[in-house]
């Protein structure tokens, strides 16, 4: 079987190498050409697919800016990203640019499969019509399903292989074709009735973290202000073994998936004259975290008498989650602008991100940005590197919870005392 993929990101390149060791052969597209040139040279790009594992299959997959080479594919799956406009609302353009693509060259029995996370509607609404325009009808010329991505950047428990693969076919015919193409990749395939049903499962997988993650961002506001360790709380709370599940605060959400898709269902809704109180609110909250986060390091600057204008400050970490390179969406970016607004002279050690061309800086060694820091800020807790020592040796914001001791201070005692000061009267 020969498989087309569009778009070899972090979702389309693990996809395609994936099929290769499968024992197909894969088509992968990309307008990136230095990517092309990369993957040509038998360099990934993608921390999840190292070198060595992309040149074992390279003879099986041959990249391309060229989306006529397509024609001769019997799958073709689409796995472009679906960011927002400036003003968050879904920007469908690189999506529809592939399925007009794919229309241009679609062929009699081809299977079409969207991966790209969008709102529900958009497989039967926007993208269809579009692959008609070719002459050939869905469901009787050729195949068409959404298959929702499920990549978790960085993690090694739960890969394409073991992570249950969601289908909804156009059809029945659909979906038993999209959910033989994932077998060969797949250990378990979940078939369901349509692709609205596909594309809202992963909006909702998605929702619920981001709103779980809101509420555990407000309290930990809360906590701070009352001087709580809300580490303690979380950890207290988690003994709990059933009704409980463990989410932990943060700088703000980063990536494609969480700062982006609520907003996609959010503005769905509004077509059906429904507010989607929770998940707006929940970006609310998400949303200011990084502007949170450098506030407290104007705190801790102004407890040691120093200003934010003039302070060496030293952010460890601007990914936007441990183990990566990726900084789409990444609170660190939101945080460094604020800070250098204020005048700060920021430096980062990041060492999946060699640099920051939007905001004019390097990846320097961790070293050289600890000299002299007036304040080190724990923004993304990489491996390998000894926060609860540069916690001990500088003045450190940890956004992160890393360099709490295990066994942490006695957060009632301090609320307690806290809490002796007369109440004035009414």
């Amino acid at each position: 079987m020969t498989i087309g993929i569009i778009g070899l990101g972090y979702v389309g390149l693990p996809l395609a190498v994936a099929f290769a060791e499968a024992g197909e052969e894969v088509i992968g597209i990309d307008t990136h050409a230095g990517r092309v040139a990369q993957l040509r040279r038998g360099e990934s790009f993608i921390e999840d697919i190292p070198s060595e594992r992309y040149r074992a299959v390279m003879d099986s997959i041959t990249p391309t800016t060229r989306t006529a080479a397509l024609a001769r594919a019997d799958a073709v799956v689409i796995c472009v990203p679906t960011p927002l406009t400036p003003n968050r609302e879904p920007d469908l353009g690189p999506l529809m640019s592939a399925a007009r693509s794919v229309a241009d060259i679609l062929q009699p029995g081809q299977l079409i499969v969207l991966e790209s996370t969008t709102y529900p509607g958009t497989t039967r609404e926007r993208v269809l019509p579009v692959l008609e325009e070719s002459g050939l009808v869905a469901g009787r010329d050729f195949h068409l399903a959404f298959s929702p991505e499920r990549v978790d950047p960085g993690r090694e428990d739960h890969t394409l292989r073991n992570t249950p693969k969601v289908v909804g076919g156009l059809t029945d015919a659909c979906g038993k074709r999209a959910g033989e193409l994932y077998a060969l990749v797949c250990d378990q395939v979940v078939p369901v009735s349509c692709p609205e049903t596909a594309e809202m499962t992963k909006l909702l997988e998605n929702i619920f973290r981001s709103v779980n993650i809101a509420l555990v961002n407000e309290l930990s506001i809360l906590a701070d202000r009352m001087n709580m360790d809300i580490w303690e709380v979380i950890d207290a709370a988690s003994s709990k073994p059933f009704g409980f599940m463990r989410f932990e605060p943060g700088p703000g959400m980063g990536g494609h998936c969480l700062p982006v898709d609520p907003f996609y269902l959010s503005w769905r809704a509004r077509e059906f004259e429904l507010t989607t109180e929770f998940i707006e609110l929940a970006g609310k909250v998400n949303q200011q975290m990084p502007t949170v986060s450098a506030e407290k390091v104007e705190r801790l600057l102004n407890d040691l008498g120093k200003p934010v204008r003039g302070s060496k400050i030293a952010v460890l970490g601007v990914a936007y989650k441990a183990g990566v390179g990726d900084v789409r969406e990444s609170p660190s970016l939101k945080i460094i602008r604020h800070l250098v607004d204020r005048g700060g002279d920021v430096v980062y050690h990041d060492p999946y991100v060699p640099e920051l061309p939007s905001l004019s800086l390097s990846n320097e060694p961790l070293d050289a940005v600890l000299e002299g820091a007036d304040v080190a800020v724990i923004v993304t807790a990489h491996p390998g590197i000894d926060h609860r020592g540069i916690a001990k040796s500088v003045p450190t914001v940890d956004l992160r919870g890393v360099t709490r001791e295990p066994k942490a201070a006695n957060a009632k005692g301090r609320f307690a005392k806290r809490a002796t000061k007369p109440i004035p009267a009414a």
